[in-house]
């Protein structure tokens, strides 16, 4: 099972894009190319940088990382990317479960 990763793309120097995927840097690629693959809104801010990755683990705990940073003010977000939160630091700012800040969830 492949490792679920949350990302932060810097976009004209200004704009946040958040994405979640396995492969960070094939999926930043497919950003830079454009076309189909890529996300439309980054399709449309071509300067694109790397701002900030983190492992989530598994899907589940990445797409809800994902969601809440993508409903962060613009600040929170910087502060995110500013600090380079680990994982456990990040599902704390976030909010999260403690069970999901080590990657596992109870059962």
């Amino acid at each position: 099972m492949s490792s679920w990763f949350v990302y932060v793309l810097e976009c004209d120097g200004a704009y946040l894009y958040v994405g979640v995927t396995t492969d960070v840097r094939r999926r930043y690629r497919e950003h830079l190319r454009g076309g189909a693959r890529a996300a439309k809104y980054t399709r449309t801010r071509r300067r694109l940088e790397l701002a900030y990755a983190v492992e989530a683990g598994d899907r589940s705990l990445a797409m809800q990382i994902e969601h809440r940073l993508r409903h962060l003010s613009a600040a929170d977000k910087r502060r995110v990317l500013r600090e380079r939160m680990p994982l456990p630091r990040l599902a704390d700012f976030l909010g999260l479960h403690p069970h999901a800040a080590a990657g596992t969830l109870p059962a």
